[in-house]
Parts: structure tokens; C-alpha cells; sequence
């Protein structure tokens, strides 16, 4: 039986889905697998910036050109971004909701830990801590408004931006709560949408491998920029 957190009992369809804990996580799950989606392809289009700084700028204006001549130059960006709101706000109205209901329904608080409760806290300081980078990072890498590079080229606002050290620091910090959330996040949807029943362990496992590739992913371009490898 589905638990549900209105007293209506003939609301059916999308009413159910997001009155209930089930449907609020799966739309907990297929928001945040949209975002993992962008942030692989993301991690993996950084990547170019090894292939020198003429290959990252055109893949860089590439991007907002996709599209053309049926979509206007930038609009496939646009749509992109609009998609990745609605999923972040979706995400983020499941999580809180969410949690509120699980307070609710817990009014006297377990002495003991509960299983799954660091977890859980992980996960949303671990979001919280997403959230800000996300902020800082549009500023710094999209608008260049906080980064020192001295041209608009995607190139330079990298290696310039990472040539602060608390620019790494910080961006490695949000990198381990990103493995963290991608760890936690791909295990607890596979679980909501019921892909790991047959191979527990394994998906366990690939989860935690596929959390810490992304995470590496990242992380090789600041410290390539540290160490003088991308300069």
C-alpha cells in the first residue's frame, strides 16, 4: 500500500505521485539522475581542456551553437539550464518534504542512532554544500563575475580560477560531497525504482565506483592546473 501524506484518498494520478513518500521518491530519484546525467557529460566535456586551450574554446562555443539553424544561437543552453532548474527545484521540494514528513512521524526522537541517519545527514549537508558551489561556480566559471581571468575565453577563466588556492580548496571539497551525494543518490534510486533487487552487492559496488570516477574527473583539472600540467 502506498503511504500517503493527504487525508484524500480518491486522489489518483499525478495527485498520488506527489502526495505520497513513494511518488515524492521517485521524483526524488528521476530529478537527481537528470542532474547526474549533466553532470557526467559536464565532467566529461571538461576534460577537452587536455586536448589545449584551441580545442576547449571551440568546444566551448560549440556548445552554443547546438542546435542550429533550427534553434537560435544559445537556446539549446537556455532550454538546458530551465530543465536543470525544474529538476533542482524538484529535487529539492522532494528532499524537504521528505524530511518533514520523516519528522512527523518520528515525534520523540531515537535515543540510539538510527540506522541510515549519518547517511541521511550526509546527504543533506552534503546538498547544502552542492547547492552553494553551484552558486559560486556560476559566478566564478559562467558570468566570470568573481573570477580573475583577464578575457572571457572558457580557457582562461579556468586556469585562472584555479590558480587561487582557495578556489581548489573549495572546489575539492564540493567534489567530495558530490561523490558522496552520487554515491548515496544512485543507491537510494536504484532502490526507489527497483533496478538493484537481483544484484544487491553490485550495484552497491558500482555505485561507490562510478561516484568516485566522476569525482576524479573533476578533480584532475584543478590539480593539473596546480601542478603545471594545463597552464
Amino acid at each position: 500500500m502506498v503511504e500517503t501524506l493527504s487525508k484524500n484518498p480518491r486522489v489518483t494520478g499525478f495527485g498520488t505521485l506527489h502526495r505520497s513518500t513513494i511518488g515524492r521518491k521517485m521524483i526524488m530519484a528521476v530529478s537527481g539522475l537528470a542532474m547526474l546525467g549533466f553532470v557526467v557529460v559536464h565532467m566529461v566535456g571538461n576534460l577537452k581542456i587536455f586536448f589545449g586551450e584551441t580545442e576547449f574554446n571551440e568546444y566551448a562555443h560549440w556548445l552554443r551553437t547546438i542546435g542550429e539553424p533550427a534553434l537560435h544561437h544559445e537556446w539549446f543552453l537556455w532550454i538546458m539550464r530551465v530543465g536543470l532548474i525544474v529538476a533542482l527545484v524538484a529535487h529539492f521540494w522532494a528532499a524537504i518534504t521528505l524530511s518533514r514528513h520523516d519528522v512527523k512521524a518520528r515525534p520523540v526522537k531515537y535515543q540510539a542512532k538510527r540506522k541510515g541517519g549519518y547517511a541521511t545527514t550526509l546527504m543533506r549537508w552534503g546538498g547544502v554544500t552542492l547547492a552553494l558551489f553551484i552558486v559560486y561556480h556560476i559566478l566564478d566559471m559562467t558570468t566570470g563575475t568573481v573570477n580573475p581571468a583577464t578575457t572571457n575565453e572558457p580557457y582562461d577563466r579556468i586556469t585562472s580560477g584555479f590558480g587561487e588556492w582557495y578556489n581548489v580548496v573549495f572546489y575539492t571539497l564540493a567534489m567530495g560531497a558530490l561523490c558522496a551525494h552520487i554515491w548515496h543518490g544512485l543507491w537510494s534510486a536504484a532502490n526507489t525504482l527497483g533496478w538493484n533487487r537481483a544484484t544487491t552487492a553490485g550495484f552497491r559496488t558500482f555505485a561507490v565506483v562510478f561516484a568516485l570516477a566522476v569525482a576524479f574527473g573533476f578533480l584532475l583539472i584543478p590539480y593539473s592546473v596546480v601542478f603545471g600540467l594545463v597552464d
